[in-house]
């Protein structure tokens, strides 16, 4: 079956140097510019099927590849040896080298010939979720949404940083990431354009059709809010 979407892999020149990136284009050829950060499993089948389904609802999505200058193009599943080894390539990442390469891959993409719109906008799970929030900060998007992005409460001095619009969803079965966590959050967003939800039968990773914590109803109405809050400001 033939897809009405253009995918590749792609070389970005950044600041630090060359960092591939996968590239999935709308039916029409144009559209609003998504970066679309990964989880600690790399650019893997579920993230790159990702980038195609927001593709589909009409966005230039590009997926860099957070973790290249230590295992480019990393792609693992979610056995807990997966789990392990993606868990150190976070620990030991270089964090301002990863701030820069978000600011790269957001310049580069707004320079895109496809890009059209009225701005930028960055979504990401898990560690991307953290980085999302990253690059709201940091990065010059226009908007963002970060889903379960644990490690964020203990960033909260990014937040007054922050001045375009972002979305967060939970779990609040994820024990990874407690209500006191999103509390915190949620106070630290208090006054900005911010909405933050709390799927109540959700746990961690509740949008990844591949982990067994994966679950439909949740994920399919935080897509859809994620939709709709991306609609309202980057169409």
């Amino acid at each position: 079956m033939t897809t009405p979407i253009t995918t590749s892999w792609t070389s970005l020149s950044g600041s630090a140097g060359e960092f591939d990136a996968y590239l999935a284009l709308p039916p029409v050829g144009r559209g609003p510019g998504l970066l679309l950060l990964q989880e600690i499993f790399g650019v893997n089948e579920h993230i790159r099927t990702v980038a195609e389904q927001y593709a589909l609802d009409g966005f230039v999505v590009l997926a860099p590849d957070v973790f290249w200058q230590q295992r480019r193009r990393l792609d693992i599943g979610y056995t807990p040896e997966d789990v392990q080894r993606g868990r150190e390539l976070a620990m030991a990442a270089d964090k301002p080298a990863l701030q820069r390469d978000l600011a790269d891959a957001v310049k580069l993409l707004r320079a895109r010939p496809e890009v059209q719109g009225r701005g930028v906008g960055a979504v990401g799970y898990c560690m991307g979720g953290r980085l999302a929030y990253v690059a709201a900060a940091t990065a010059g998007v226009d908007a963002a949404v970060a889903y379960y992005g644990g490690g964020i409460q203990d960033m909260l001095e990014l937040a007054p940083r922050i001045s375009c619009a972002m979305q967060f969803h939970y779990g609040a079965l994820d024990a990874n990431i407690p209500l006191t966590a999103v509390d915190k959050v949620r106070a630290a967003m208090a006054g900005k354009a911010a909405e933050i939800f709390v799927c109540e039968p959700a746990d961690h990773g509740f949008n990844c059709w591949a982990r067994g914590s994966y679950h439909a109803p949740s994920a399919a109405l935080a897509h859809a809010r994620t939709l709709q809050f991306f609609a309202e400001r980057l169409f």
